[in-house]
């Protein structure tokens, strides 16, 4: 086994850390994302995964809504005014109350940024005693769902400067941070006014680290303790490893393909559906991924009604591929790549390597589509690349993983998507039924039948192709117990850990 020293771990971050290997009094994290900031709108899911930052409303692994800093909620007969009664005696880190006139702040605070909840129809947010009153000029049937997302967290009047970015994370967690330098790392330590359990570990630290490798080697060597977002080929070795513990489960996030469906090779559900017949979704999950299936449509059976178990599943057929593609006038070069009015068929598939396994599959898929005369050149770059292409117009092909639990009800990310289109979802496409759909299971009108339509249409337009559904892994070290992965992605679960040994 490959052992590195602290020392060796710092040079290879380029961090000087300038303390002591970490003792049993802290966990340490290590994960790909930058803390780019100490506003929850670009960084909001750090926090609240570190235990630091909490939101309205909770939810457990099944995905079902929990209270968090609101104890209740109730809606009035016209789906129009939400009552969000909270939760009493909590402190902020910096030993304010947190009262109902703060939540309000952060909350509009929150709306007016880019997030799923500057999207609702909000009207008014207003303090009330001792609740939290939400005035809607239409009904969102998930509006409690929306406020478990980690935008909406709520942080303490003095987090913000005067133009609303925050300045610094005070918020109700029982973690406090002692150290934020981004966009590397943070340093907390348990709240002694927080109004729940105490946890049992006192200090946690967050490191974030780019290459999937380093991450490896650190959970090796011992340098960090909760390792996130593992490659493939670590997840097999680090399995062998007796110094850690490897733990995988099903996680409602979908590596899928995003198509500019308005591009002249790509602008039918034909040339979409060759595509996605070229891609043997079976042997790429199990050879490449190590995960036990690829994805046969876009939402996985861990959303319950969105997974619609009775239509017909994607399938791995080259010679259909083929002769899709035939039917749309394609026709081999001397090269075999396919080409069509003098154009060459040929795409450019923009991906990111935060995510370890994307360049793997992106490379898996460069030679399935040459099999039936589809050139890729694959551009590996920042994520942000994909949303910026897609407001620019000029994005062929993007591979990313989908969360479908940024909000625990996933309609807030169908109406960000499908209706009709956004940044990590359908681009140049608009199918008018699946907006009506869409709209009206957002006002809480809508069946489960009107779910499996959303499903069915998707599966048949193909404005992304679905290639595997998500297994989250991370490398515990051993002597640590209580480990588990929320499958959600909204908390580590760090208070509730304990050192064995």
């Amino acid at each position: 086994m490959i052992q590195l020293k602290r020392p060796l771990i710092a040079a290879l971050l380029g961090l000087s850390l300038g303390t002591p290997a970490l003792a049993d009094s802290m966990i340490g994290v290590a994960a790909p994302f930058e803390i780019q900031s100490p506003d929850p709108s670009t960084t909001g899911h750090i926090f609240t995964n570190m235990g630091i930052a909490e939101t309205l409303v909770d939810a457990d692994p099944q995905g079902r809504l929990l209270p968090g800093l609101a104890t209740e909620w109730d809606t009035s007969e016209d789906g129009l005014t939400w009552r969000f009664t909270l939760r009493e005696n909590v402190s902020f880190h910096d030993g304010s109350p947190m009262t109902p006139a703060a939540v309000v702040n952060a909350l509009e605070i929150a709306r007016a940024k880019p997030g799923p909840i500057s999207g609702l129809p909000v009207a008014a947010i207003t303090a009330d005693h001792d609740a939290v009153v939400i005035t809607l000029t239409e009904p969102r049937a998930a509006l409690p769902a929306f406020l478990a997302e980690s935008r909406t967290q709520i942080l303490a009047p003095a987090a913000y400067g005067p133009d609303g970015q925050a300045v610094a994370v005070i918020g109700t967690g029982p973690y406090r941070i002692t150290d934020l330098t981004p966009p590397l790392s943070l340093r907390a330590t348990a709240f002694a006014d927080y109004w729940g359990a105490q946890p049992h570990v006192p200090d946690v630290s967050y490191t974030a680290v780019s290459r999937a490798e380093t991450r490896a080697l650190m959970a090796e060597s011992g340098d960090a303790d909760f390792v996130f977002n593992l490659d493939p080929a670590s997840v097999t070795r680090l399995s062998q490893s007796e110094a850690v513990q490897v733990i995988s489960v099903a996680i409602p996030r979908t590596l899928l393909l995003k198509v500019n469906a308005a591009h002249p090779f790509l602008n039918t559900p034909e040339a979409r559906q060759a595509l996605s017949l070229a891609i043997d979704r079976a042997g790429l999950a199990q050879a490449v991924l190590r995960y036990p299936e690829g994805a046969d449509q876009l939402f996985p059976p861990a959303i319950g009604s969105w997974h619609n178990a009775g239509m017909d599943p994607l399938q791995y057929d080259v010679a259909a591929a083929q002769a899709l593609l035939a039917q749309q006038g394609w026709a081999p070069g001397a090269d075999g790549i396919l080409a069509r009015d003098g154009q060459r068929f040929a795409l450019t598939l923009t991906t990111y390597p935060d995510r370890p396994e994307l360049p793997l599959v992106a490379a898996v898929l460069e030679q399935q589509f040459r099999t039936i005369g589809v050139e890729l050149t694959i551009n590996s770059t920042n994520s942000s690349e994909i949303p910026a292409g897609h407001q620019a117009g000029t994005l062929e092909l993007g591979l990313l993983a989908r969360n479908f639990a940024l909000i625990p009800e996933p309609i807030g990310t169908i109406l960000s998507d499908y209706a009709p289109t956004g940044d990590w979802g359908a681009m140049g496409w608009d199918n008018p039924e699946i907006v009506a759909l869409a709209q009206a299971i957002a006002r809480g009108e809508g069946t489960d039948a009107d779910r499996a339509r959303v499903s069915a249409i998707l599966q048949t337009e193909l404005p992304v192709i679905p290639i595997a559904w998500y297994q989250q892994t991370l490398a515990v070290k051993a002597g640590i117990d209580g480990a588990v992965i929320d499958p959600w992605e909204r908390n580590f679960g760090l208070a509730r850990l304990r050192f064995t040994e």
